[in-house]
């Protein structure tokens, strides 16, 4: 693996000022030997970013060029590299070029986990000529990891002609631009995304048709995957507009709590060295290949399966109300259910006694 180290002077890695109080770091759990959601070294975006420049250019065993950083000790997109990862994850598996097209207005994309740009970046470069309208909103708490992917873009090799644009962004939090013969708007939201989902007073968000979910693993940020977010979340989409949301998980925990949420769940592409990804929709015919009563047996038995209710990271099996939840998700019924009254349910336990619990 190559490293190269930088700042915004000089090529060489010069360490912050000495942390303020309540700082980024200060404020850091202890970093766990492995990633507990899933069980691989994905990097996702931390709450925060350190208070000076704290990134490095990584090279990746296939050649591409990713982003480190120095203050988490974690490589972004360090398996397939960062547009690699979001072709396959979010262009490709979404559909993204013929949905466009079919959309007579705008089409709106939100990009949760900003960081370096990769995501928003590759989708606008992957799609041109799709569609009349794109509106691009990306969240964040800070504009740190994309401001040092700027000043490396040439070698990170995914802003391709919209450079001039992200510098507008940077600038001012907001750009529109022509390409090709559609308009793009795109801007981002800084501050924390439970909050900002949370409050209802907030009512310009436009209802989304994709979100590209790339949050920090629960161990370092469990704010991002717990059930009150993503239902606050799933509540922002319009029944009328059907949206999908894949992310790079596939833990079991994650699709409960989606679940859970209100949303169908299903089986993701593979990308890279994993098999299988989740997404997610609030339109079940929208999931190609949805989780089945083989998946619900499993989680039955995990002893990670039970929802994230507060910001704190912790492994448990379901509860008996989240299984009666579960067990009543239409996901499961395709036809509407009788009244059970006896018989065999999931994995053997009564219907009876599945519904209504111990």
């Amino acid at each position: 693996m190559i490293i190269f180290t930088s700042n915004i002077k000089s090529n060489r890695f010069i360490p912050a000022a000495e942390p303020q109080p309540n700082s980024y770091r200060d404020n850091l759990p202890e970093r766990p030997s492995r990633n507990p959601l899933d069980g691989d070294h994905s990097v996702r975006f931390p709450r925060v970013v350190a208070d000076a420049p704290f990134f490095q250019l990584v090279q990746l065993k296939n050649g591409d060029w990713s982003i480190r950083s120095l203050a988490e000790g974690e490589t972004f997109h360090p398996v397939i590299g960062p547009a690699a990862e979001a072709k396959a994850l979010y262009v490709r598996q979404l559909k993204l070029c013929d949905r466009m097209r079919q959309e007579a207005a705008e089409f709106v994309i939100w990009d949760v986990g900003l960081g370096g740009g990769a995501n928003a970046l590759t989708v606008i470069n992957q799609t041109a000529g799709a569609g009349r309208r794109v509106r691009m909103v990306s969240f964040d708490r800070t504009l740190e990891p994309l401001r040092f992917a700027r000043q490396h873009a040439d070698t990170l090799g995914y802003f391709g002609d919209l450079t001039c644009h992200v510098d507008q962004l940077l600038k001012s939090s907001v750009v529109n631009f022509q390409h090709g013969a559609r308009a793009v708007h795109w801007e981002v939201k800084l501050g924390d995304f439970p909050t900002l989902m949370a409050d209802e007073s907030i009512t310009d968000l436009p209802a989304p048709h994709a979100i590209l979910f790339d949050a920090y693993s629960p161990a370092r940020n469990a704010a991002m995957w717990t059930l009150p977010l993503f239902g606050a979340l799933q509540r922002r989409l319009s029944e009328n507009r059907p949206c999908v949301m894949p992310t790079y998980s596939r833990s079991t925990m994650l699709r409960t709590t989606l679940l859970l949420a209100g949303f169908f769940v299903g089986v993701g592409h593979a990308t890279g060295e994993k098999e299988e990804t989740t997404i997610a929709s609030n339109d079940r015919s929208m999931i190609d290949e949805p989780l089945g009563m083989d998946w619900l047996k499993r989680a039955r038995a995990s002893t990670s399966a039970e929802p994230l209710v507060e910001p704190t990271y912790r492994q448990a099996p379901l509860s008996p109300a989240s299984l009666k939840q579960l067990l009543a998700h239409p996901q499961f019924h395709p036809q509407p259910l009788p009244v059970a009254r006896s018989g065999p349910g999931v994995d053997g336990v009564p219907a009876a006694a599945a519904s209504d619990g111990p």
